[in-house]
């Protein structure tokens, strides 16, 4: 398990091969990578956190992915900071013996990532500087993750 928040940018095809690398357990790797949108006008975002907080919150939900399903390795690298469109945000990446662990893993991450961690984003655009938060889609998808109706 590994969770690291930067403000550099990351090699997304470096990241997962290092998850994967010298390991014959696993079978499937799942990812998202998440990239600055320059549509709508949208110049830049800036993402803000609180360090050590925001860490230990993403620890605890990655551990969280790992007790619900069968995972070999898992990756969150969310950066923050100044980006502009076209940079990389966020990448996720969860190894399992099979795919539907490592794809459901990603999917419950990047839900909570989107709804729940602790970062505060504000996007620079046409209208000036608007802080933004999870829409009423994100919130519906993390609800499918609900400890009574999630399918472990």
């Amino acid at each position: 398990m590994t969770v690291r928040l930067q403000r550099e940018d990351f090699d997304v095809g470096a990241e997962i091969a290092r998850l994967s690398q010298g390991r014959t357990d696993i079978g499937a790797v799942a990812s998202f990578t998440g990239i600055c949108r320059g549509t709508d006008g949208i110049t830049a975002m800036t993402l803000e956190h609180y360090p050590g907080m925001t860490e230990d919150e993403l620890s605890r939900i990655e551990e969280e992915a790992h007790a619900r399903w069968p995972l070999q390795a898992s990756l969150i690298v969310h950066r923050y900071g100044s980006l502009r469109p076209g940079d990389h945000i966020v990448l996720v990446a969860t190894a399992s013996e099979h795919r539907d662990a490592a794809f459901d893993a990603a999917k419950f991450l990047m839900d909570y990532l989107k709804t729940r961690a602790p970062f505060w984003k504000r996007e620079d655009g046409p209208g000036g500087p608007r802080w933004i938060e999870a829409d009423a889609r994100d919130e519906t998808s993390m609800t499918r993750w609900d400890k009574s109706s999630a399918a472990e």
